[in-house]
């Protein structure tokens, strides 16, 4: 069983990342939208805690930046009818701080905006979790500083939001409003935007 993958980033985008270790091996590991903001930039090596997913058809390795998110998608997963890639489109709509804050709130509504999550299933979340989250500690943290908009963010967030089931049609609509709200939008920020407006 995997903890977790050191080495240096052979590829990054905003729904997976493929680690180089000293063995000269690749691993794939899917991620979230937090995760990718927080070592897209790393230069050297980076560090992804792994949740391993071992079915009949599949072997898939989930990577986390941070234990609390790891530790949410192992609780999101843990309720019936969320399976990892349910729980993978929650954290890329939610960063950890929220998504706690949303559980512990009770907010049925917040977390049936994310696509794919009805009525019953947020309900079941917030019943299932509310006892195992602690109350929030921690402060969302103000956005950064936007680089210029240019065609590679936009194809970018295109792509991750393919990757994620979206429609490609559904997704190019969304996103010329994000865009157009704000052209300076960097790429993790635009996919979380069109995902509350999906």
């Amino acid at each position: 069983m995997f903890e977790y993958i050191k080495g240096p980033l052979a590829e990054v985008t905003p729904t997976y990342a493929v680690v180089d270790t000293a063995a000269g091996i690749g691993y794939m590991t899917l991620i979230s939208l937090n995760t990718y903001e927080a070592i897209m930039n790393m230069k050297g090596e980076v560090r992804l805690l792994i949740q391993e997913v071992i079915r009949e058809d599949a072997w898939t390795l989930y990577g986390f930046a941070e234990a609390r998110e790891r530790d949410l998608f192992r609780l999101l997963t843990s309720v019936s009818g969320v399976g990892p890639g349910t729980a993978m489109l929650i954290l890329s709509s939610l960063p950890p701080s929220e998504l706690k804050s949303v559980i512990t709130s009770g907010d049925h509504t917040r977390l049936k905006s994310v696509k794919g999550i009805g009525a019953k299933t947020a309900q079941r979340i917030i019943v299932d979790l509310k006892d195992k989250i602690k109350p929030q500690d921690d402060a969302l943290l103000p956005q950064s500083s936007l680089p210029s908009r240019d065609s590679a963010v936009y194809e970018e967030a295109l792509a991750a939001l393919t990757a994620l089931g979206f429609q490609r049609a559904q997704s190019q609509k969304v996103l010329k409003r994000v865009f157009d709200a704000d052209p300076a939008i960097r790429v993790e920020a635009a996919i979380k935007a069109a995902l509350g407006m999906m």
